[in-house]
């Protein structure tokens, strides 16, 4: 296949160099020919460092580069093109011009794609005299490393052009996913799960960001912390998709912003471009230390029946603690209340628990290395050091776990992360914007999760995380937290979330 991509910077060369390798003959071209020849330059030297780490062969390298094409005039005819890929940067006016061109140069039956991240593909293809020729062509940066290519047909896009598209990208050794065209596409929509909670969590002062970003990797499992990936990504980048998703989808409470980013993209704390973000960059920059653990590890605990009590309880007696049976705890013991999204307060004040020794432990820590300690207004600070000096105590006692103190929340951390991040997913596919299968696809290529968000809610349960999120909502009023209706029906069902069902097209 013959192709064109119009736009010769990050995302342009990353697609040149990835259809390149693939086999395809591509036009490389842009309005700045200084753009071009660096493109092309950057193309070799990946090529070459391709060649000095094996990965390639030096003669499929030269071959990739020979089908590699600079283009001087992006409007010159090409009546044997057959794609046109635009990544060109994200104004509507500006690809809409780059279209309109196109369509006076190169032949009806060339089919044209946008790789915007955030515009309307509908809105696009509108100008063009032919809008059903063009879709979306998504591709992530760097584009040969990130496996994953959203297609987006716009309202007018021809039925055969999709599929067309995606045989293209997987017979290149990328995944294709097909999306509706709506705001933030797939792989952005489903990240807002995860960086909106955690920037809700730090509105309420529930743990800082090297907390939260610590408990989301050591407990979740997530690559990265929420915290890293805005300073990585750039909070600015990252705010403006957080505000362009929750207006496109009409000031959905699930996609909420926080108060925290505007004033800190005003002072230019966008992450790592910038040297200072949620945390500072530089030679003189280190991780902040978590404290040392310095209470009293042989003090009394009693855990109070509920949701991963029996196994604290065990966890807890193998590695040696005093842990108390019985009705209720003794005068000087520790309580702990594992807690499935309620409040240690609301435990409290239920069960009479002595408010000053009674504390939160997340039942779903035991799957890591760390454990998450809540504390409330009322905590007895000495308690609470003891007490994590208890759940710090290993089997082996040679390898303890980690233990983090957060405020007292519903569902503390961890809970609250994986209810937004499976919530957020659930509500793709109950619009059916995409499958469900395509959705773990793409979080789990594109965003690197350890499992797609709707197998991650399956692991937990779906009756037991409708039980979570019913009471995150229950406790906190908000309807952030409101379950969905996919989650909902299969939990009455016994379906599994990634279970697409029955539709009623299928019954006619």
């Amino acid at each position: 296949m013959r192709i064109r991509i119009v736009g010769a910077g990050a995302m342009g060369r990353g697609i040149a160099q990835w259809a390149a390798t693939a086999g395809h003959t591509v036009e490389l071209c842009d309005v700045r020919t200084e753009a071009v020849t660096a493109a092309v330059d950057f193309v070799r030297s990946m090529l070459e460092r391709a060649v000095q780490k094996g990965r390639m062969s030096a003669e499929d390298s030269a071959a990739a580069l020979e089908r590699l094409i600079p283009l001087d005039d992006p409007w010159a005819g090409g009546p044997d093109v057959e794609l046109v890929v635009e990544a060109v940067r994200e104004d509507l006016d500006t690809k809409a011009e780059v279209f309109g061109k196109l369509e006076q140069a190169l032949p009806e039956s060339t089919v044209f794609a946008t790789n915007t991240s955030s515009l309307s593909v509908t809105r696009i293809a509108a100008s063009l005299r032919d809008p059903g020729r063009l879709a979306g062509l998504h591709f992530f940066n760097p584009v040969p490393l990130m496996k994953i290519v959203e297609v987006v047909p716009g309202a007018a896009t021809r039925p055969e052009i999709p599929p067309t598209l995606t045989a293209l990208v997987e017979s290149c050794g990328h995944r294709a996913v097909t999306v509706a065209d709506t705001p933030g596409f797939l792989v952005n929509h489903a990240g807002r799960g995860l960086v909106t909670e955690a920037l809700a969590l730090l509105e309420e002062s529930v743990a800082d960001p090297a907390g939260i970003d610590r408990i989301a990797r050591d407990v979740l499992g997530l690559r990265m912390g929420p915290f890293e990936l805005m300073d990585l990504t750039g909070l600015d980048v990252t705010a403006a998709v957080i505000d362009s998703i929750w207006e496109g989808f009409r000031y959905e409470d699930r996609l909420r912003p926080s108060f925290l980013t505007p004033n800190r993209v005003t002072a230019g704390l966008h992450g790592r471009k910038t040297g200072q973000g949620w945390f500072a960059y530089g030679p003189e920059a280190a991780p902040a230390p978590e404290p040392p653990v310095t209470g009293d590890p042989d003090r009394p605990v009693f855990v109070v029946a509920g949701e991963g009590a029996e196994e604290l309880r065990n966890t807890l007696s193998e590695a040696g603690a005093a842990v108390e049976s019985g009705a209720g705890p003794s005068g000087r013991a520790l309580v702990l209340v594992p807690a499935w999204g309620t409040t240690v307060a609301a435990a409290v004040a239920s069960l009479g628990l002595p408010a000053a020794r009674t504390f939160g432990v997340d039942p779903l820590a035991p799957a890591g290395r760390r454990r998450v300690l809540a504390v409330t207004p009322a905590a007895d600070p000495a308690a609470a050091r003891d007490a994590r000096a208890v759940l710090a105590r290993a089997a082996d006692g040679k390898n303890p776990w980690a233990v983090s103190v957060v405020r007292d929340t519903a569902g503390s951390v961890a809970q609250r992360l994986l209810a937004s991040v499976v919530s957020v997913a659930a509500s793709i596919a109950e619009r059916s914007l995409a499958t469900p299968a395509d959705i773990d696809l793409a979080v789990t290529t594109g965003l690197g999760y350890p499992a797609g968000p709707l197998a991650w809610g399956d692991r937990i349960g779906a009756a037991r995380l409708l039980d979570l999120q019913r009471a995150l909502h229950a406790t906190t009023g908000d309807p952030r937290h409101r379950p969905t209706r996919w989650l909902t029906e299969r939990a009455q069902l016994g379906l599994e979330l990634t279970d697409p069902g029955t539709s009623p097209a299928d019954c006619v």
